[in-house]
């Protein structure tokens, strides 16, 4: 697929947006290419995640004493929201019911969809903590790394820190306290300190095949990139990446949501130039402007064009190395 720099897709045909283009009426069978790989889109992680090389240790400050807070006053919606999500992780496998000396108080963060994340207070924790210091890649070297790329697709992994098992010996240190119980987590929750360094890390190993070829990636974001010219848009599902990403995620049991499939209308497709055919000389009142006929490989504009010579020169030297002495002047 060709696509506008900045526009946030992932194996999507091309087609333009519409009002009625909506997340909640897609389905994966009717997106071509990403129906190839159903298990990499479910509506939702259907469980524990597998057990992988990389887990979440949460490693404390010798000789520190369980943090344990009340719970905090939480209004009827964020109640009725959080029975919902205790709910949801209870029978997912996330949480399970605790009797740890650790108590963590529970809050709300309002998510880009308007949905809500629950997100456990961990700042007391995270000050016994030992810091991972796993180092996160630089932005000038990450924009190094995109130079001449002109085909990208932006993946956002679903809920990827739920994606991570916890370290079986400290899954009591991330228990929390709510009106509805007391719980702790199999998998990694937000906000405990280190979980950036630790998803990084894995994503790093899982990834690693394919790290500066065709894929960058911050924390749970990973953008592929090319710098190949696609002729054929319906070329792309075996010239571009796809069969290597399918390794990637699917294999590894990474999976994404649906609805990070975006698809945009500004598409930019990109112009060669293949030879100059002709010149001709144009001629106005006080001076002569010479002029060059140019064939295009374009996809929408016209096979041919007449551009400037002199302009035209400059911008494409290597079209005048050879020409010959046969071409045409035209008076």
């Amino acid at each position: 697929m060709i696509m506008a720099k900045g526009c946030h897709v992932f194996l999507a045909q091309i087609s333009a947006t519409k009002e009625d283009d909506k997340p909640e009426g897609k389905q994966v069978k009717d997106v071509p290419i990403v129906q190839d790989f159903p298990k990499v889109f479910p509506e939702n992680l259907p469980g524990l995640p597998p057990a992988r090389p990389v887990e979440f240790p949460i490693n404390l400050i010798p000789a520190v004493a369980p943090v344990a807070q009340a719970p905090y006053l939480l209004a009827p919606f964020d109640m009725k929201e959080l029975s919902e999500q205790l709910q949801e992780f209870s029978d997912k496998g996330f949480i399970r019911p605790s009797s740890s000396p650790w108590e963590t108080p529970v809050l709300f963060v309002k998510k880009k969809d308007g949905s809500f994340r629950m997100c456990i207070d961990y700042r007391e924790s995270n000050k016994l903590t030992v810091k991972n210091h796993y180092p996160l890649p630089r932005i000038d070297d990450l924009f190094d790394q995109l130079q001449g790329s002109s085909i990208y697709s932006k993946i956002d992994l679903r809920s990827g820190y739920h994606q991570v098992r916890m370290r079986e010996q400290d899954i009591s240190k991330t228990a929390f306290r709510t009106r509805y119980g007391h719980y702790e987590f199999h998998v990694m929750p937000f906000g405990l300190t280190n979980a950036p360094a630790v998803f990084m890390d894995l994503i790093n190993r899982v990834c690693k095949p394919y790290l500066d070829k065709f894929m960058i990636f911050i924390i749970d974001d990973i953008l592929n990139y090319s710098k190949l010219v696609i002729r054929l848009c319906s070329r792309v599902h075996h010239t571009f990446h796809v069969s290597s990403l399918k390794k990637c995620y699917s294999d590894k049991s990474l999976v994404m949501p649906l609805e990070e499939v975006h698809i945009s209308d500004t598409l930019q497709f990109v112009e060669e130039t293949v030879e100059i055919r002709e010149r001709e000389i144009k001629r106005l009142k006080r001076n002569q402007i010479p002029l060059v006929k140019v064939r295009w490989n374009s996809r929408q504009g016209p096979e041919f064009t007449w551009e400037r010579e002199d302009s035209f020169k400059k911008k494409y030297p290597h079209l005048f190395t050879n020409r010959t002495s046969s071409s045409t002047t035209k008076s």
